[in-house]
C-alpha cells in the first residue's frame, strides 16, 4: 500500500481559501478559482493544472489579459508570456507575542478611501476597493489622517494571512506597523487560528522584522504574472 500526504491548506493558500472559509468569494471555471477582480488579484489553479485547467484559465480571464499565479510549481505551458516574477517566502506564527493595541481602530467601509491612498503610497502589495471585506483590518490615526495600516486576506482552514501592512513615510520608525501585526495576531489568535504571512525574499529587512517578532520561515514560493495567450484555446 502507497502511504498518501495529505496537503497542507497553506501549500496553496488560495485554493484552500476559496474551497474553505473564502468559498462565497468564489468565481471560476472548471477547477480554477479565483476572487472577484475588485477584492483580491489572487487566482488558485489545482497543484497540477492540466491542459484543461489552463484552458479554463484563458476562457475565465479571457485573450490577451494579465493574470496572476502566485505559487505555481513549474511554468505556464508555451505561448503564456510570464509578464512578472518575484520570489516570496511564506512565514508563520512560531510563538509571536501578540498583543491587542490600545490606539488601533477597526476599520470599516467608510475608511477604504483613506485606506486605498495609504496603499498608493506606500505600495505593500495588492489592496483594491472590496478587499476590506476579507477580514479585520486595523488602523492607527493621528489627527485624523490613517498613517498605518494592518489586515487579514487569505482564509485557508485554521490559518489568516496578515496582508498590507504599511506606514505612511512621516511616522516610520516609531513601531507602528508592528504594533499593528501584533494587534492583528491577538485577533487571529482569538479564533483559535494562526497567522502567516507571505513577504518578497528580497525584502530582508521586513523579514528580520517577522522573524524578530516570532514568526518562522515555512517555506519558498515565488509569485508569478503571466499573459494569456490570444489563441489560447478554449473549451
Amino acid at each position: 500500500m502507497t502511504a498518501t500526504t495529505t496537503p497542507h491548506p497553506l501549500d496553496n493558500p488560495a485554493r484552500s481559501s476559496l474551497t474553505g472559509p473564502h468559498a462565497h468569494f468564489a468565481e471560476g471555471r472548471g477547477r480554477v478559482l479565483r476572487y472577484p477582480l475588485d477584492v483580491s488579484p489572487w487566482l488558485a489553479l489545482p497543484d497540477e493544472p492540466d491542459t484543461d485547467d489552463w484552458s479554463d484559465l484563458a476562457a475565465l480571464a479571457g485573450p490577451g489579459e494579465v493574470v496572476p499565479l502566485p505559487g505555481l510549481r513549474g511554468a505556464p505551458p508555451e505561448g503564456w508570456e510570464v509578464t512578472f516574477r518575484m520570489d516570496g517566502v511564506q512565514l508563520v506564527d512560531d510563538g509571536v507575542a501578540a498583543v491587542p493595541d490600545a490606539e488601533a481602530v477597526r476599520l470599516g467601509p467608510a475608511d477604504v478611501p483613506d485606506m486605498l491612498d495609504l496603499v498608493a503610497r506606500t505600495e505593500p502589495g495588492p489592496f483594491l476597493p472590496r478587499t476590506i471585506e476579507l477580514g479585520t483590518y486595523l488602523g492607527i490615526r493621528r489627527e485624523g489622517a490613517l498613517v498605518a495600516m494592518a489586515g487579514e486576506r487569505l482564509h485557508p482552514p485554521g490559518w489568516t494571512e496578515i496582508s498590507a501592512v504599511c506606514t505612511d513615510p512621516a511616522v516610520r520608525g516609531e513601531g507602528l506597523a508592528t504594533r499593528l501585526v501584533l494587534a492583528v495576531v491577538a485577533g487571529i489568535r482569538a479564533r483559535d487560528e494562526r497567522p502567516f504571512l507571505h513577504a518578497s525574499a528580497g525584502n530582508t529587512n521586513a523579514i528580520r522584522l517577522y522573524e524578530s517578532l516570532g514568526f518562522r520561515l515555512r517555506h519558498r514560493t515565488a509569485f508569478l504574472a503571466a499573459r494569456v495567450p490570444e489563441a489560447a484555446r478554449q473549451r
